[in-house]
């Protein structure tokens, strides 16, 4: 119980609104709505009950509503990370903080990520405080096979409870990551995945089944897969394996989305017909092993323009799946603009496609009536790095911006320098 009050303590710190949801609205918005009505000037927002309930331009406020005016700045819906690791790994270099990935053992598809998610982890208050409201958390490559396990999504509202869907999407591994998991050849992840996937469809038929519990429990959690409950998510760099993940889903019937897809320019209109989203990480823009020969800079304007869906991923190397994910969001959708990406498409990249993409209903990531109200008041263009949050609203209330790394930087670095 001391345990649980400690945990609560922090989350009030960092980052929950202690004020109950009400009826409110933000004024003189330039809103980028992330919708096909684009952005709207001098837009009102209303907000009740944590929903919002219009966005007109010059719209006019209820009696006796409370109004706060945004001062012509850039509103957006809160950013949604399509693949991050926030809360599973707070300290890369500490082992025991590390919870994203099986590293022994024969647990495969049955793993659920979400039950390793730290609600009290730094690295989601960090997230909420960045204007982060959703985020897809996935496991990592696994010890054995190449199913990863389950990865789940999170909304960010309630601090206390951030897991919002268990079994989001099943994750696996093919290319340079799945060659030594699969045996030694690229080829036989396909042929691995094809057994497993017969394996369930004879356990659902009530077919006997002579292998280990662990074994069971792989093959009965590949049960929604065949459903088209959840998407297959393939974490795939060099076009080859693209391709063949893209057989394999048409083969077995599949919803599937690309994890890295660095050379899925390449393939871009075989995507757009397959209805296969990338997500996608526009740092990617040079060869980092044999996977990525084909990486430009270029991959997500090229692969926007053919029609295939997209979102962003910006690991820095792995560090930002943990730390810094809401200025990496915005880092890398500012250089996918800059190469050639419309910005409200880039925009849309880091709201409302993610939400899309994993098939998360509700219009999460969109100004629109109906839609839930997280929002974030920009002080600049939100795909400038140096912008950063004026205020952040989730599920209607505004929250806290005070996170560990503002009390260290007024500790240790104040504004008036101290004299001896």
């Amino acid at each position: 119980m001391a345990m649980k009050g400690r945990l609560a303590a922090l989350l009030l710190a960092f980052g929950a609104a202690p004020a109950a949801a009400e009826s409110w609205a933000i004024t003189g918005a330039r809103a980028h709505t992330a919708t096909s009505q684009g952005t709207i000037e001098d837009a009102t927002i209303l907000i009740r009950d944590g929903t919002i309930v219009s966005v007109a331009s010059g719209g006019a406020v209820p009696a006796g509503t409370r109004s706060r005016s945004a001062g012509g700045r850039n509103v957006t819906p809160a950013l949604a990370a399509a693949a991050t690791q926030i809360g599973l790994s707070d300290l890369g270099s500490a082992p025991e903080s590390d919870d994203r990935r099986i590293r022994s053992g024969p647990l495969g598809a049955a793993f659920i990520v979400a039950d390793s998610v730290d609600p009290g982890s730094l690295t989601l208050a960090l997230a909420r405080a960045d204007g982060v409201g959703h985020a897809f958390v996935f496991p990592g490559p696994p010890a054995q096979g190449v199913i990863s396990g389950y990865g789940a999504w999170l909304s960010l509202a309630d601090p206390a409870a951030p897991v919002a869907q268990e079994q989001a999407a099943l994750v696996a591994v093919a290319g340079i990551l799945a060659t030594d998991l699969a045996g030694g050849s690229r080829g036989a992840v396909w042929t691995q995945l094809r057994i497993a996937l017969e394996e369930a469809r004879r356990l659902r038929a009530g077919g006997r089944f002579d292998g280990s519990a662990v074994e069971r429990a792989n093959h009965e959690a590949l049960l929604p897969l065949l459903e088209r409950r959840v998407p297959l998510a393939v974490m795939a760099q060099r076009e080859a394996d693209i391709r063949g993940a893209a057989a394999f889903a048409r083969e077995q019937g599949l919803r599937l989305v690309i994890l890295g897809g660095a050379e899925a320019w390449r393939a871009a209109d075989l995507l757009a017909a397959q209805r296969v989203a990338v997500v996608l990480d526009p740092l990617d823009d040079l060869p980092t092993s044999l996977d990525t020969i084909g990486a430009r800079p270029d991959n997500a304007a090229r692969l926007a323009a053919a029609g295939v869906e997209i979102a962003f991923s910006v690991s820095a190397q792995g560090v930002w799946l943990s730390y810094n994910v809401g200025p990496g969001l915005r880092t890398g959708a500012g250089l996918a603009v800059a190469n050639g990406l419309p910005h409200d498409r880039a925009l849309r990249a880091i709201t409302a496609a993610p939400a899309r993409i994993w098939g998360i209903a509700g219009g999460i990531g969109e100004l629109r009536p109906g839609a839930p109200a997280d929002l974030v008041i920009w002080d600049g263009d939100p795909l400038e790095p140096a912008s950063a949050p004026v205020s952040v609203i989730l599920a209607g209330r505004e929250i806290s911006l005070v996170t560990r790394q503002t009390l260290l930087r007024d500790r240790y670095a104040p504004a008036t320098p101290r004299t001896p």
